[in-house]
């Protein structure tokens, strides 16, 4: 089985990012992937990139989404990598 690794990248006090981190540590329990949180803050290149989308939400670095984690669109992708 391929270890899968999520990356979010965040912002301090950011509500939305709040909540796509408790929905992806809530899919935890059913499925085992690690959660790796960057902050945009003070990362010029980084708030270039991602700048207001965040959360911005990477499934083993390919981007998945942005906002919000939609819970079924997110195992659905998980599925696809096991394939």
């Amino acid at each position: 089985m391929m270890d899968i690794q999520v990356t979010i990248y965040s912002r301090s006090n950011c509500h939305l990012c709040d909540v796509a981190l408790e929905v992806l540590q809530e899919l935890q329990s059913e499925i085992i992937f690690g959660i790796e949180k960057i902050l945009i803050d003070g990362d010029l290149e980084l708030e270039a990139k991602y700048g207001e989308q965040v959360p911005v939400i990477l499934i083993n670095g390919a981007m998945h989404d942005f906002y919000r984690v939609d819970p079924e669109r997110f195992r659905n992708s998980i599925s696809r990598l096991h394939q």
